[in-house]
């Protein structure tokens, strides 16, 4: 968990600093799109009430694009057809189902790359 909320500190200071960010969720950095996830992240204390819901708020309605391996979420059960009530609220507006095609897209588009 700190690894993918440490990654989103940085993504959403790069939206606040105006570059143009695309985030790529893949392996278990997919928890952080489940809105239950999300919740116990909350509760637990580790950040100020509420900061999870913001930083990922920025992220997604800040960066170009937002991407979530296809193949991660069905690991943990989740496909696009039973992604409602599940994954985060507005997910299907901002998110692209993708895999390691997408990945290399994106890496082979970008100036600079983080990996958490």
């Amino acid at each position: 968990m700190r690894k993918c909320v440490v990654g989103l500190a940085c993504a959403m200071q790069a939206v606040k600093d105006g570059h143009d960010v695309s985030v790529f969720f893949a392996s278990n950095g997919v928890r952080m799109l489940k809105s239950e996830y999300l919740d116990e992240i909350d509760r637990s204390g580790e950040l100020p009430q509420g900061m999870i819901f913001q930083m990922m708020r920025t992220v997604t309605d800040g960066a170009s694009c937002v991407y979530c391996s296809t193949g991660s979420m069905a690991a943990i059960g989740i496909t696009p057809d039973n992604a409602d009530g599940v994954l985060i609220d507005g997910f299907s507006s901002w998110m692209t189902w993708s895999g390691p095609p997408g990945v290399i897209e994106l890496s082979a588009t970008s100036e600079v790359q983080l990996v958490y």
